[in-house]
């Protein structure tokens, strides 16, 4: 357009034109774009939040409604579980024992049987309870105050193992010279009495471990029982109460029953019960783990069976009923803390029968057993004992 002039209308005309257009682009910016205002601070709340959330509280109160109206039937299935649970365990338990006393009776037993038991080794003897008597080969005289007391003799004995289940016998072991003076004595002994059960273990106080260990394995491999008892031979036993306070726990599968103790470790050499291995139970002057005292205890078949199979490897320490609560400590075994099972001699023991409440076993603690038992068992036997009747009375 150089060299060419504009006239005055069509510049008005070129104004108008853009200032239409620039009215007309404003205002589509403004529709396209709406001033953005300050929104309120409370939102309202969607209606399906609000459908979702009565849904599920209609749920949920719907379920509660029904396990209110449940409840009783379930606490009953609960029952019926932990029953069924407790039986199974019981089965197992059973199993487990019957295999550990096959695989025993497969290998050496280490026990020299009686001759009337010898010939029934092949099928294991049902019985309740076995009781074996600690002693010892000067123990004559306490054996003979036993057998006139709480112990029945001769065809009684044979009578209470058929009617009532439970094996009695003085558990003993060999001198350390076989054949000699003093096993010939204890042959003699049993010949006339027919009260033994003979052990493959060498006699010694310092001993006792070993040969509780072996009598438990023995015990097991000829007996099937639901208790096993170790009894010293200075020690009262009423064998009735023993029968009916065993019997609460017969359908427990591990038991452990006893006077629960837990004496002091002793690292001092030349004491009676000095521990030389008093460094395991950590600093001097601690205390034993909890574990019945040995004058008396019991335990279930399964713990026998347990002990039977792993005789190889249990630890011995210097205190055989600290070594019973060693190999049972760290199984899944009840602790039944039974003061019944050591109570004194008279007038403790008389007191409490007196009250209706008979003992298991009465000793006197200062001597572990009661002191002079040759000449006081008659005694304790007539002011502790339950009866001579007693024991066939009980109904199992």
């Amino acid at each position: 357009m150089r060299g060419k002039t504009v006239s005055g209308k069509a510049i008005l005309l070129l104004c108008l034109a853009s200032f239409l257009a620039g009215s007309l682009f404003t205002s589509r910016q403004t529709w396209n774009h709406p001033s953005q205002t300050k929104q309120p601070q409370n939102i309202p709340i969607m209606p399906n939040h609000v459908n979702r959330l009565e849904s599920v509280t209609r749920d949920c109160d719907h379920k509660r409604k029904l396990v209110e109206g449940t409840s009783g039937d379930i606490m009953g299935e609960v029952t019926k579980t932990h029953q069924a649970i407790q039986s199974l365990d019981k089965t197992i338990s059973t199993l487990e024992m019957e295999l550990a006393v096959a695989r025993t009776r497969q290998s050496s037993s280490g026990v020299q049987l009686p001759l009337m038991e010898r010939a029934s080794n092949h099928t294991l003897q049902k019985a309740f309870i076995v009781i074996g008597i600690n002693t010892a080969f000067s123990s004559r005289k306490r054996r003979d105050s036993v057998r006139e007391t709480w112990m029945p003799r001769g065809a009684k004995l044979k009578t209470l193992e058929k009617e009532k289940g439970i094996v009695i016998r003085f558990v003993i072991g060999h001198s350390t010279t076989p054949g000699g003076a003093l096993d010939r004595a204890i042959d003699a002994e049993e010949a006339e009495h027919k009260d033994f059960l003979r052990l493959k273990h060498v006699e010694g106080y310092h001993e006792l471990s070993a040969k509780t260990r072996l009598y438990f394995s023995t015990a097991v491999s000829i007996w099937d029982a639901d208790f096993y008892v170790k009894v010293d031979d200075d020690v009262h036993v009423n064998l009735g109460v023993m029968a009916s306070t065993f019997a609460r726990h017969r359908s427990k599968p591990r038991v452990y029953i006893g006077c629960m103790k837990s004496g002091p470790v002793l690292s001092q050499k030349g004491l009676k019960y000095h521990e030389p291995e008093y460094w395991k139970f950590g600093e001097e002057g601690n205390k034993y783990f909890r574990h019945a005292t040995g004058q008396i205890y019991a335990i279930s078949k399964d713990l026998a069976a347990y002990i039977s199979t792993n005789l190889p490897i249990l630890h011995r320490y210097a205190n055989e009923d600290v070594s019973l609560g060693s190999w049972l400590i760290g199984l899944e075994v009840e602790h039944v803390d039974d003061r019944s099972m050591c109570c004194g001699t008279a007038p403790d023991c008389e007191w409490k029968a007196h009250a209706g409440n008979l003992c298991v076993a009465s000793f006197d603690w200062s001597c572990s057993g009661i002191c002079k038992s040759v000449e006081r068992m008659k005694d304790v036997h007539k002011s502790c004992g339950e009866g001579d009747g007693a024991v066939w009375d009980v109904n199992l």
